[in-house]
C-alpha cells in the first residue's frame, strides 16, 4: 500500500512507497516504471516523512523526466505483430479451440492462433511467450560445457536485472528476454552460465563471458544497455 501519492504535471498518480532503514544516511528515491510506475524511497529512521516528500518535490523535473521517457504498455489484441524470439509473430484468437496453436511458416515468420475467452486473450499470450523463452533457454545451456549446466533454470519479471545464478546452481532469467534478439538473450545466458565458475565479477569472469559467447559479445551487451526498457512494452 502507497505511503503518498506523487501528482505529475501531466494528472498521473504514481505511489510513493517509503521504507525506513536504520543504517541508511541518507533519503535516496528510485522510481520504477515496470511493471508498474511507483517511486520507491529509502530513509533514515530520525528523517521524517515530511522531509522525504519535500526531497521528492525537489527532485520532481528528474522524476518527471524519468516517467516521461518509460515506455508505455501496449495492449495486445487479434491480429497484432510481436516479434520474440527471432520471429515475427501475427497473433489471432479462435474462441472455439481450448488450447493454443502456434504456426511456424519459416525462420522469421509464425503465426500464434489464442484459444479460449477473449478475456484470457492477453494472459494466454504472455504464458505463451514465458514457457517458449524457458523452452529456448535450455536449448541455449546446452550448448556449453555440460560442467556449467545449473541444477534448475526459472523464469522470473524482475525489474533490477536480467538473470543470476546461485551458489546452489538455480539460474533465474527475465523471460522479457524473449522480446530482445535472440544473440542478446544468449548473451545473459551465457553471462550466468559464467557465473557458475566466477561468482564475481572480475576480469576473469567477462573473459569467460567472452570465451563462452565468442565475437560480438561487446554488441549484445550494449544493445541490452541500450534497448532493455524496451522489452517491458507488454503485459
Amino acid at each position: 500500500m502507497a505511503d503518498y501519492v506523487f501528482v505529475s504535471s501531466s494528472g498521473a498518480e504514481i505511489p510513493i512507497i517509503i521504507t525506513t532503514r536504520r543504517g541508511a544516511r541518507n533519503i535516496t528515491l528510485r522510481p520504477k516504471t515496470t511493471p508498474t510506475h511507483e517511486i520507491d524511497v529509502t530513509k533514515p529512521w530520525i528523517s521524517s516523512d515530511k522531509s522525504v516528500i519535500k526531497f521528492i518535490e525537489s527532485k520532481r523535473r528528474w522524476i518527471e523526466n524519468i516517467f516521461a521517457r518509460a515506455p508505455q504498455k501496449r495492449t495486445l489484441v487479434p491480429g497484432d505483430e510481436i516479434e520474440f524470439l527471432g520471429r515475427t509473430v501475427v497473433l489471432q484468437h479462435d474462441s472455439t479451440r481450448r488450447a493454443n496453436h502456434f504456426i511456424i511458416h519459416d525462420d522469421m515468420h509464425a503465426t500464434l492462433v489464442i484459444g479460449g475467452g477473449a478475456e484470457m486473450f492477453e494472459s494466454r499470450v504472455r504464458n505463451f511467450v514465458k514457457a517458449e523463452f524457458l523452452k529456448t533457454a535450455r536449448e541455449m545451456i546446452k550448448t556449453a560445457p555440460r560442467e556449467l549446466w545449473p541444477t534448475r533454470v526459472v523464469a522470473h519479471d524482475t525489474t533490477s536485472r536480467w538473470g543470476s545464478c546461485s551458489t546452489t546452481g538455480t539460474m533465474s532469467l527475465s523471460w522479457r528476454l524473449a522480446f530482445a534478439p535472440m544473440d542478446v538473450m544468449r548473451y545473459v545466458v551465457m553471462h550466468e552460465l559464467a557465473h557458475r565458475k566466477h561468482m564475481d565479477h572480475s576480469p576473469a569472469f567477462w573473459a569467460f563471458v567472452s570465451e563462452l559467447y565468442g565475437f560480438g559479445v561487446e554488441r549484445a551487451k550494449r544493445w541490452l544497455n541500450q534497448h532493455g526498457a524496451e522489452l517491458h512494452e507488454y503485459f
